[in-house]
Formats: C-alpha cells, structure tokens, sequence
C-alpha cells in the first residue's frame, strides 16, 4: 500500500482535530454529543462503470504486466478483439457480458466523539459485509474469452470525522481514514485442456487489500442516547497480489503464450478497486 496517498487526507483531518477547541462556537443548546457509542448501518454499495480496464500480461517475467501476447508467424496481437467491463458470456465479444455486480452492505461500528462548543471531533471504527463482484473479460483472436473476477469477502474502516451540532441535535460530518477489504479473486475461461487448450495456475486468490475512503453524512440525536443518520463514503483499495500463470497444458507449440522470451505468461490486472456506498446509520450512546 501507498501511504502516500493516504497521507494527505490523514494530515489535514489531524489539523482539523487539532485546531477544533480553537474553532468551537460556544453555544450548542445543550445537546451534547461526548462520549463512545455502538451501532450498525445498512445500505446499498456500488461501482463505477469502467469498459477503460484491460487485462494485463507479462511475457518476460520482469514483474511489469505491460507486454503484448502475440501470435507466431504474424506477430498480431492475439488480444486485439477488445474488452468488456464485467464477465463475459461466451468466447466472442458478440455474446455479451454480463455487467459488475452492485448490492446491499452492512456494517456494525463502534466510536467515540468530544464535543467542543458546536463542532464535534471523534473517531470511529467498522467492519461489516458488500455483497458486490467487479470483473473484467478480454477476447483473444483463437477464438476465446478470459476472465478476472474480485469480490469483496469483508471489510472495515478506521476513521476521523468532525461535525458541527446544530442547536437541534443535527450534526452534519466530513469523515476520512484508512480502509480494509479481504478480497477473493477467481478467473475463468473458455480456453480449457478439454478442448487441446492451455493449463492456468492461480496465485493470491485472497488478498488483503489496504487503501483509504472519505465522505461525509448527517446524524440526527433522537433520544439523549440514540441517534440516527445517513452516510456516504467512496473508498478505494489497492489489489495487487492476484495473477494467473499459463503454461501449455495439451496446446500446440506455437501457442501464443508460450511462445514468449520467459516461456510462460502472467495474466494480472489494473490496481485500484473503487466502490462507493450510502448507508442508514443507527447508533446507541453510552
């Protein structure tokens, strides 16, 4: 994981916590917000649409998934019949895919906050479950389709977030911090040993992938210890660790990858996993 991206973020949320009691208006009507709470949320998280993802090859075994996998004689790109965002439904591009799947989330939390006049400061911790997949398919020139696919096992996050309590008991919120997702990776494919096909070899197919979300809400106190509110986050974590190896399994000798400088090919992918979540938000205060 880069930490230099997570750094900015993290710099300026401790500026804010740092400079809050300075900040703080001095009335708040008597709401008040300190103390450590538990609660859940439930909701809905989803992706972007990204047809721009490739799949990724590595010929020469330098660790750079930047080389072309090309056909012997001719030296054509076996990959040039293009690529869909989401899990193909046959060998040719005309079969379709079937889109990335979006659906429910839910995470419990538990945090704490302080109250300085009007503005709110705390921290707070989640883990819970998105039931989302995101794949990416290319077509080769043979003809056949192959498949990356990563889903989400579970996740959490740890996060600073600062508010400002109205007179009411409505506290709207930046938050921001780190983000965690063990994430199972699959790969499939019609090119298969049955039909005098290549032997595919999957290595890191859970991972654990580290990165960093923000975003903001609104929380509403109900009852002098609950409260209720909505948020939202977009996170992106990095996912790195999953490869496929080719070898030759029944193919031909001239098969196109492994006709290459190292032998064998790497199949990978692009590195950033983005989802973006809106979530009901419950909470008991203690």
């Amino acid at each position: 994981m880069k930490f230099t991206r997570i750094a900015p973020l993290g710099a300026t949320l401790a500026l804010v916590l740092a400079a809050t009691p300075a900040m703080a208006q001095s009335d708040s009507g008597g709401v008040d917000w300190t103390g450590p709470y538990v609660g859940g949320s439930f909701g809905y998280t989803f992706q972007k649409k990204d047809n721009a993802e490739h799949l990724r090859f590595d010929t020469n075994a330098d660790g750079n998934y930047n080389d072309v996998v090309r056909l012997s004689g001719s030296g054509a790109d076996a990959f040039s019949r293009g690529t869909c965002g989401g899990a193909a439904r046959g060998r040719n591009p005309g079969d379709g895919c079937n889109g990335d799947k979006d659906a429910i989330s839910w995470m419990g939390h538990v945090g704490y906050d302080m109250q300085f006049g009007s503005l709110v400061a705390g921290v707070v911790a989640e883990g819970g479950k998105a039931y989302i997949s995101d794949s990416v398919t290319e077509f080769s020139t043979t003809p056949h389709s192959y498949t990356m696919t990563r889903r989400i096992d579970w996740n959490g996050n740890l996060r600073a977030r600062v508010g400002y309590t109205t007179s009411g008991g409505v506290m709207p919120y930046i938050t921001g911090g780190l983000a965690y997702a063990k994430v199972k990776n699959s790969f499939s494919t019609t090119n298969t040993a049955a039909n005098t096909g290549n032997a595919f070899t999957e290595s890191n197919r859970k991972e654990d992938a580290w990165g960093w979300t923000m975003g903001g809400g609104v929380e509403a106190k109900v009852a002098p210890n609950f409260s209720i509110g909505a948020r939202y986050l977009w996170t992106r974590y990095k996912t790195n660790d999953y490869n496929v190896n080719v070898s030759r399994g029944t193919a031909t000798a001239t098969n196109p990858f492994i006709i290459t400088p190292s032998g064998t090919t790497e199949i990978g992918r692009g590195d950033k996993f983005d989802t973006q979540s809106v979530m009901a938000t419950a909470s008991f205060r203690f």
